[in-house]
């Protein structure tokens, strides 16, 4: 899971500008002016599911990568700070 979910600067970070970009999701702001600090970063490979049916080849899903920081100089606690800037959406995971 991204820390930035309940980081001070989850809306002003830069990084996590990026992450939304990757994961193509609207921005918490459109000009974040906060650089983290030695942000570390998760990229997990998805591949689609593969099943073989008979003499076919079906494929599930779509091929992309999931970013998440999960650890960061910069990271100031502040539980739940995504949630309060977003109320009613879902929680990134």
């Amino acid at each position: 899971m991204c820390i930035c979910i309940h980081c001070h600067f989850v809306d002003r970070c830069k990084t996590y500008h990026e992450v939304e970009t990757n994961h193509h999701q609207l921005h918490l702001t459109e000009n974040p002016d906060f650089d983290a600090i030695n942000p570390q970063i998760n990229a997990n490979i998805q591949i689609p599911e593969i099943r073989v049916e008979g003499d076919r080849i079906i494929e599930q899903g779509e091929f992309g990568f999931e970013y998440d920081v999960v650890g960061c100089d910069s990271f100031q606690e502040e539980a739940g700070k995504w949630a309060r800037l977003r109320p009613g959406e879902l929680v990134p995971t």
